[in-house]
């Protein structure tokens, strides 16, 4: 009867050891964005030739990115116009969601958090908790939409107090080699 307690608590404790070993990899729907990107953006600005860069940094703890979006001279801005912003994403334990928190060059920092993956893990929304240095109310959503390995379609949205979202811009871009 002793022998089969302990093989019973064996067999329990290896069972917890092995759950506890299957630990959930937090940022497996965020992986396939690591690498360098060039594209093409059009929107309310115009038209852009984009670059972004997705690494991770501080002991795999956060993932960076890099932005720069130069647009082409328009009838509306003469002299076009570059944009630029950078942000991390990083792991909410308590909440168990994935935060972003984008700096622009315009002086906005968005918060997002990580709302919905589709079923597939190639679309990813965030929607923005707090806009700092915007009008009361307004929101973001960012979308990143995986084509392929190779390819993002890329879509920032914005709502402003009593208004529905609009598409700001879209990026399509590809994984440069």
């Amino acid at each position: 009867m002793r022998k089969k307690l302990c093989l019973i608590f064996i067999i329990l404790l290896a069972m917890i050891v092995a759950q506890a070993s299957e630990k959930e990899d937090v940022w497996k729907p965020m992986k396939n964005l690591v690498g360098k990107w060039e594209g093409k953006g059009e929107g309310k600005s115009g038209n852009a030739t984009v670059a972004k860069g997705f690494q991770f940094v501080l002991q795999g703890k956060f993932l960076q990115l890099k932005n720069k979006a130069v647009f082409e001279p328009q009838e509306a801005n003469p002299k076009g116009e570059v944009h630029e912003d950078w942000g991390f994403f990083s792991s909410d334990r308590a909440r168990k969601k994935i935060v972003f928190r984008q700096f622009h060059v315009e002086g906005f920092i968005i918060q997002y958090i990580l709302d919905d993956i589709s079923d597939d893990g190639k679309t990813l929304v965030f929607n923005s908790e707090q806009i700092e240095n915007g009008p009361p109310g307004l929101k973001a959503k960012l979308t990143f939409k995986f084509v392929d390995n190779n390819t993002i379609e890329e879509s920032f949205h914005l709502a402003f107090p009593g208004q529905d979202f609009s598409c700001y811009i879209t990026n399509f871009l590809k994984r440069k080699k």
